[in-house]
């Protein structure tokens, strides 16, 4: 009798249920449409590939060589032309000096249909974060990037980076070529673990170890998420396999980070603890982000601390190892360019048995060697804005606020009118009187402007000092059976690895 009488309202309640879900659906393709027809009416005056009906451009990004694809675009539409991930998300993708600068010379802010994907694992650090909160975080951070705060991080990359070589030792004594892209992240790691909470792998346990393979997945998740549009509503993602792992993934990043904040914290209530850190050949990161205050005597609160932290792994982890692993490469590619950088480096170091931060500079040829590679390779090949105001471009077609900018860095850096022979090596484009009369936004491997990468300084003392050591140890060759395959995941990747071989020169420490 009970079921009887209730199975009328189940009915009805499910019905009902039906309706709500078909109109919240309707309204919601009707708000996509609507989306849609903003951004195309937007980009009307600029031409481009043809899209598929359903995927847009989103099957050739994924296919493999979607980077030199996306060149030979750039070469049939002058200046831009629109990207279309699905038929809901588009970009005008811009790689052109002048495109460049109307935009990037602006404070605009991170596109959040690409970087709302790494809210949930980063929080709202300084890479995502906008407008007066931004600028807070920046002006916070910048000391924990002067020289003085970087000079001491010299001692702590060879380190690691000797760590490193002795493991390659082994290896070359086999005399077969191997992958040195995961060496290059294990290490780019111990030093940003060291650099950022005072340890590194020398001291790491299980859970350190587990932080790692996190920052790895999350990554790679991040990337797939990108190139997937049907990933791309959160209530769909989390419930995929794929959601779940990047979950998991969070929580293992976040838990350690937390714990690492909560002990340092810990200790600075202990004045036996003040003293030895203050005793410290150096302050890590950490001490710098525990230690800021704003104008008005404020501190970064736990969330913000941890959003500055996981930023800062993510955005030093990766984009070090895509530079030094691309750059040994093109060592190995072009060996008498890395025999030029070997005979520099050595009599720069000369009878000393390290590098003192005052060598640095003298890397010149060194130098223009990683930046004719970040050319040719950069470390991020694309990165995203959305527009706050309206932008008109040298040729006179502009774009209303709230347009989606696609930066393709790698199609930038090949522009034929602005690299003659882009595709040959040729360091001397960055010799002092190549650089003068360039234009300055026809070379962004840290992007450019008020949001440009405020580590790049770190990044480039890390990565003299790592290839710098690397060259004094080893002969680089190449294995021509294992060529790598470039793959834009965030950062620029092998999908194959990058397959060296190496020759022992014997060790210098």
């Amino acid at each position: 009798m009970v079921l009887s009488h209730l199975s009328p309202n189940l009915s009805r309640l499910g019905l009902w249920a039906s309706v709500v879900i078909l109109i919240v659906s309707a309204l919601k393709l009707f708000s996509l449409l609507l989306r849609r027809q903003k951004l195309a009416r937007a980009m009307d005056s600029f031409p481009g590939p043809p899209t598929h009906w359903l995927f847009g451009h989103a099957l050739e990004i994924q296919k493999l060589g979607s980077l030199d694809t996306v060149v030979s675009w750039s070469q049939q539409f002058p200046y831009a032309h629109p990207l279309w991930v699905g038929q809901f998300v588009g970009y005008l993708n811009i790689y052109e000096p002048d495109y460049a600068k109307a935009v990037y010379s602006r404070g605009d802010p991170k596109a959040p249909d690409v970087y709302d994907f790494l809210l949930q694992w980063l929080g709202k650090g300084l890479l995502v974060l906008d407008g007066p909160k931004w600028f807070q975080h920046r002006k916070l951070l910048t000391p924990g990037f002067h020289y003085d705060v970087l000079k001491p991080y010299v001692a702590i990359f060879a380190e690691s980076t000797h760590i490193m070589l002795d493991k390659w030792e082994k290896k070359a004594s086999e005399n077969k070529s191997f992958d040195i892209f995961c060496d290059v992240g294990h290490m780019a790691l111990d030093t940003l673990m060291k650099c950022t909470f005072g340890k590194g792998d020398s001291g790491l346990g299980h859970r350190d170890n587990s932080y790692y393979r996190a920052v790895s997945e999350l990554t790679l998740l991040t990337q797939q998420r990108i190139e997937s549009f049907q990933y791309h509503n959160d209530f769909i993602y989390w419930c995929t396999p794929h959601g779940r792992r990047f979950l998991r993934a969070c929580q293992t990043a976040h838990d350690h980070t937390d714990q690492v904040i909560r002990q340092r914290k810990a200790a600075l209530q202990d004045e036996k603890e003040q003293k030895k850190i203050q005793q410290r050949r150096h302050l890590d990161f950490l001490d710098i982000l525990l230690g800021a205050r704003d104008e008005s005597g404020i501190k970064l609160s736990d969330a913000d601390l941890r959003a500055e932290v996981d930023t800062f792994m993510f955005e030093g982890h990766d984009t070090t190892t895509s530079g030094i692993s691309w750059f040994l490469y093109c060592m190995a590619l072009y060996p008498e360019h890395q025999q030029r950088c070997r005979e520099e480096v050595r009599e720069i170091l000369g009878d000393q048995d390290s590098f003192q931060w005052d060598d640095l500079a003298k890397m010149t040829y060194l130098t223009m060697c990683m930046k004719e590679c970040f050319r040719l390779y950069p470390p991020v090949p694309q990165v995203f804005r959305q527009l706050n105001k309206p932008v008109t471009f040298v040729d006179g077609r502009s774009l209303p606020a709230g347009s989606l900018i696609s930066m393709h860095i790698y199609a930038l850096h090949r522009n034929s009118a602005v690299w003659p022979d882009p595709e040959v090596f040729d360091p001397l484009r960055f010799s002092p009187e190549n650089v003068t009369g360039r234009h300055p936004f026809a070379f962004m491997p840290f992007s450019a402007g008020p949001r440009n990468c405020i580590g790049q300084q770190f990044a480039m003392n890390e990565m003299k000092v790592v290839t710098a050591l690397c060259l004094l140890r080893f002969e680089f060759s190449l294995d021509p059976s294992k060529m790598p395959i470039k793959i834009p995941q965030l950062v620029l990747r092998s999908k194959n690895g990058i397959h060296l071989y190496l020759k022992s020169l014997g060790s210098r420490k």
